[in-house]
């Protein structure tokens, strides 16, 4: 015992040694506490008695009397500690799944009043630019953390000072820190926690972290949990991780829009400031070259990591599924090679028989399979909030990914690749699926978001050029969701290697951006001049390397699911292979005994394709390009699409939705399944009607020529609207059922922009309720009028419906004279 006691404060004084501060917590103080009071506490040797189990680790854990007990030593007060909660075992049909996080706080111990021990959680929302400056003490002075536990002193040991405070309770019971965030529990409908009926299972700890093991049962009125409907309770498994974080934090590198990081964001206090600045610091592994080697990795000679990083496979994992998510991992060293590094990142089995590792410890990185309906993955961080240093992650890996990308792949690129024409693909062609999953969800879990804007960056036709597609991929980055090559024709004869994403240019760019050192600078505002100077060269020498953002600010370059600089010439292309998948769609999905669920399934996932490419093209419409600069750029942030290329979408809505696309619906297949082609299409002409005919979007369409009068006007985009919506009768019954209805919706939306429901309703009117665009409107009708006069019926059914219209027209016009 008196041994582990010498070797515990050996480690701590390690601990211990001259470090900087740390600006996110408030300052260390020397303050004077109350000692705890004698008859409260006990003698060493009368609470860790000669019956005790203990443990020498990060902090002594001591068991006796089916107590936890915490030897803390005063090296590691006031120390951030990353509390990290995981599941370990969970409910069925809970959706909650073992290696998932359950919750996340930074905490740290320190001698409190009144001889406690206060637990603090360190919530950090505002920084201070130095700690030197005068704000950086107005920032302490006005911050208290939140204290989420207070013990007793139970002893102290008097071989080395260390506090003794028993933790069983804090483990046991219910608290907001190691225990299941709040907003899980209101979500899965977990009630209070039956404290006879919860344990803690075990407590270990090592020299970086404890890890906590407990049993905890909650009431339940989960309807969707058989353990909850069957005794009105559930019992889970969980693992809290306590992991000590680095007393120096890694240097902080800041977000910068121009490269996908994910961020962790503060407000900065600068004495030098007349305003508070809010800013990121981007989350990344801690990579550094070994000492030895800095001067060969400031020459450019790559050189190994001091700190390699290692995704462990959870040995759950099908063995045949295994080395294509380790080649997953693999895939991403040859992106940090151009950071600097070799061999920075692999991945390896699970050793299995290593009883001193768990997979829910914080402190390894694991892809855990899960056996799950739900057709995803996902690769989350724990990132130290001081730095942003990545600690671990833990990708989840649900078994129905498969299920995915086998839809994906057929319906994309059934026509250029034989192997993607049945329900079970063989297991080379799954693996490889799996394997560009993996690098996807790897990237995100080295600090990557998703490039939307990616795939805009390659020019359509060269995704049907063999030769260039395949050495250099259909994407500059596999970050974006650009699945699978679908302009690709049969014709054109491209390999796999033009078909599946892969890691890209981008990807090594941003890779070199987040985890290249550098030397020779003060602190992260210093580097932040070099990171922009890096950001403007390398665009300037490659474009291609753009960050396209999320696809949620309505850059129709930065979409999902999208390929090539042209959506509209990109989604022709995929017509004419989705044509193709439909004609052999009963042939593909064939199985015997099957009840036609196959083709149920991949009819919808077809029909799902289908809609896509109408929205990759109608986001022209009105779109707005968005390119974050700097000043050093030449160039506008905010540009409109042009016009061309708008015309070009109106003409596609035209031709491959108002003109109804029956070779969606053939008869072989709707006498199989429960589809009402007139109904389906009928919507989708309606809704793309109403967001074509809007107020918002002439008034938006008119703005634009006021401050471009190149850009389209307001007659010709509805006279180009009226071109592709109402066309000519056929003769065709079918045909020109779809004609009459399509305008009747038309006059429906010109009606609502030429008397806004909001004059009835006594509302004030929107800016673009009020705008000129009523009287376009009107001139439009008027013309619309000639038009239909001029263009006599072919028959009976016709003419009357051309006669409603022109009634329907005169209604309009006089509706607002009334």
């Amino acid at each position: 015992m008196k041994k582990e006691i010498i070797a515990l404060s050996m480690l701590t004084a390690l601990h211990a040694s001259a470090q900087q501060k740390d600006s996110s917590k408030p300052a260390e103080k020397e303050t004077t506490t109350a000692a705890p009071s004698k008859d409260k506490m006990q003698a060493y040797d009368k609470v860790i008695t000669p019956s005790t189990t203990t443990k020498s680790g990060m902090f002594f854990v001591h068991f006796v009397d089916n107590k936890y007990y915490f030897e803390i030593p005063d090296s590691l007060m006031n120390r951030d500690i990353l509390a990290v909660t995981r599941y370990v075992a969970t409910p069925e049909g809970g959706q909650m799944y073992g290696g998932e996080k359950a919750n996340e706080q930074t905490i740290y111990f320190e001698k409190g009043i009144q001889g406690k021990i206060f637990l603090r959680v360190n919530v950090v929302r505002s920084r201070a630019k130095d700690e030197n400056q005068a704000i950086y003490k107005a920032i302490q002075n006005t911050t208290v953390r939140p204290i989420a536990a207070a013990f007793d002193i139970k002893t102290i040991n008097p071989a080395n000072g260390n506090v003794v405070i028993d933790v069983t309770d804090f483990f046991k019971k219910e608290n907001a820190v190691v225990t299941i965030a709040q907003d899980i529990k209101t979500e899965k409908k977990l009630g209070g926690l039956a404290d006879d009926r919860s344990f803690i299972t075990s407590i270990k700890t090592f020299p970086i972290n404890i890890e906590i093991r407990s049993l905890k049962t909650y009431t339940s009125s989960n309807p969707g949990l058989a353990a909850s409907a069957a005794s009105g309770v559930v019992s889970l498994e969980l693992n809290t991780s306590l992991v000590l974080l680095p007393k120096v934090p890694m240097r902080k590198r800041l977000f910068d829009e121009r490269v996908g990081y994910f961020a962790n964001n503060f407000v900065l206090f600068d004495d030098n400031s007349q305003q508070t600045n809010t800013y990121g610091i981007i989350q990344r592994y801690r990579l550094e070259p070994k000492e030895e080697d800095i001067e060969k990795y400031k020459r450019g000679e790559l050189v190994e990591p001091k700190k390699q990083i290692v995704y462990y496979i959870d040995p759950a994992t099908p063995a045949k599924w295994r080395p294509y998510l380790m080649a997953g991992v693999n895939d991403w060293q040859k992106a940090f090679e151009q950071a600097g590094f070799k061999n920075a990142i692999v991945a390896k089995a699970w050793p299995s028989e290593d009883t001193t590792m768990s997979m829910e410890d914080a402190r390894f990185s694991v892809i855990r399979y899960f056996a799950s309906e739900i057709p995803n993955a996902y690769g989350p961080r724990i990132s130290d909030p001081r730095s942003g240093e990545i600690i671990e992650s833990h990708v989840g890996w649900y078994h129905n990914v498969m299920k995915l990308v086998h839809d994906w792949y057929m319906v994309q690129v059934g026509p250029n690749d034989a192997r993607a024409r049945k329900m079970e693909f063989d297991d080379e062609l799954m693996g490889e699926l799996i394997r560009f999953v993996s690098s996807h969800e790897i990237g995100h879990t080295l600090g990557l978001r998703h490039n939307m804007g990616a795939s805009s960056q390659t020019p359509v036709e060269k995704l049907r050029d063999k030769k260039w597609v395949e050495a250099n991929g259909h994407t500059v980055s596999i970050m974006d969701y650009a699945r699978f090559n679908y302009v690709a024709q049969p014709e054109d004869k491209i390999g796999k290697d033009g078909l599946y994403p892969r890691i890209g240019a981008y990807d090594k760019w941003a890779i070199q951006w987040g985890y290249k050192n550098i030397f020779n600078t003060n602190d992260e505002f210093e580097d932040k001049k070099v990171l922009n100077k890096w950001i403007v060269d390398s665009l300037n020498a490659n474009p291609r390397l753009w960050f396209g953002g999320e696809g949620k600010n309505g850059d129709p370059r930065s979409q999902t699911e999208d390929l090539g600089d042209n959506s509209v010439k990109a989604s022709d292309y995929g017509l004419l292979n989705l044509q193709r998948v439909m004609s052999n769609l009963l042939e593909w999905t064939k199985e015997e005994g099957d009840l036609y669920d196959n083709l149920k399934r991949m009819y919808k996932a077809t029909t799902g394709q289908y809609s896509r490419y109408l929205y990759h093209v109608l986001t022209n419409i009105n779109g707005t390009y968005i390119t974050f600069k700097s000043q050093e750029q030449n160039g506008a942030v905010y540009t409109p699409v042009p016009k061309e290329r708008m015309q070009e979408a109106i003409d596609y809505v035209g031709r491959n939705l108002m003109n109804p696309p029956l070779w969606l619906y053939p008869e072989n297949i709707t006498n199989k399944l429960r589809v009402f082609p007139f109904e389906e299409i009928g919507n989708v002409q309606n809704n793309v009607l109403n967001t074509l005919l809007s107020p918002g979007m002439l008034y938006n369409v008119m703005q634009i020529n006021l401050q471009d009068p190149k850009a389209y006007t307001v007659t010709e985009y509805l006279l180009d609207v009226k071109k592709a919506a109402w066309q000519k009768f056929t003769g065709d019954k079918v045909l020109d059922a779809y004609r009459r209805n399509i305008q009747k919706m038309y006059l429906e939306r010109i009606a609502m922009i030429y008397k806004p429901v909001s004059i009835d309703a006594g509302k004030m009117l929107t800016n673009a309720e009020r705008s000129d665009a009523r009287i376009y409107v009107q001139e439009h009708l008027l013309a619309l009028k000639r038009q239909i006069q001029a263009s006599p019926a072919a028959n009976a059914l016709n003419q009357l419906h051309n006669a409603a219209m022109i009634k329907e027209i005169d209604r309009i016009l006089k509706s607002d004279s009334k």
